[in-house]
């Protein structure tokens, strides 16, 4: 359900020539920036959390695009053979695809993008905001896989919040890793109680309210002063 104030439509991206993705756009009255949503393996973009928290950023004024970023028929041969649910480098150009087709959009090409990622989606956000340091103003990572980007993380410009649970052990650490390799503004935020989906009462209000002031605060400067350019290819 989009915030309140927001209409919400649903659209068809041509992420990459000749594939094209489903997603639903949720755009509110007062807009201050949008928000690309990049899911791990396993959810789509009728994630009830990813929802939930997409309608907190509506509340705040942000645009939100969830996206699924395999076509139906990868999505249903990735659930036995799970080969692209750590494709990074395919999920990223399709990432990148989505933000040059939300520049196209006359209400929404002015103003700052930011990307949401979780599970393995996170690495792929932030592979993408390294090939278009200039499109992507900020990046947060909720229960991702923020080393997946591997050698590619010092090269990340955009402010980046790492959001783990404090009970997803393993991926405490590897965000720990991810974060020390990071060289852009960053920080790591620990949700006491949480797991890895966050579906403990309060750990996933907490985790919204976090990127929601993330977003906010490193796209509204962003909003003044927009560079132009265009996105790789």
């Amino acid at each position: 359900m989009a915030g309140h104030g927001a209409w919400e439509h649903a659209v068809r991206v041509e992420a990459v020539p000749g594939v094209w993705l489903e997603g639903t756009l949720s755009v509110p009255e007062a807009v201050s920036g949008v928000v690309l949503f990049a899911h791990g393996s396993g959810s789509s973009r009728f994630s009830p959390r990813n929802r939930y928290v997409a309608g907190v950023l509506q509340r705040a004024g942000l645009a939100t695009l969830l996206m699924d970023l395999l076509k139906l028929g990868e999505e249903e041969s990735e659930r036995w053979t799970r080969h692209l649910r750590f494709d990074i480098e395919l999920l990223a150009r399709r990432l990148l695809g989505a933000t040059r087709w939300l520049t196209r959009i006359p209400e929404l090409g002015r103003w700052p993008i930011g990307l949401f990622g979780s599970s393995t989606g996170a690495g792929a956000a932030l592979v993408a905001a390294a090939r278009a340091p200039e499109a992507i103003q900020a990046v947060v990572s909720r229960g991702g896989r923020p080393d997946l980007a591997g050698s590619v993380l010092p090269a990340v410009r955009a402010p980046t919040l790492l959001i783990v649970g404090g009970e997803d052990v393993q991926v405490v650490s590897l965000n720990q890793q991810a974060l020390e390799a990071l060289r852009a503004h960053k920080r790591l935020e620990v949700v006491p109680g949480a797991s890895h989906l966050f579906e403990e009462p309060g750990t996933l209000e907490q985790a919204a309210r976090l990127a929601r002031d993330w977003f906010l605060q490193h796209l509204a400067p962003a909003a003044r002063e927009r560079p132009s350019g265009e996105l790789p290819p």
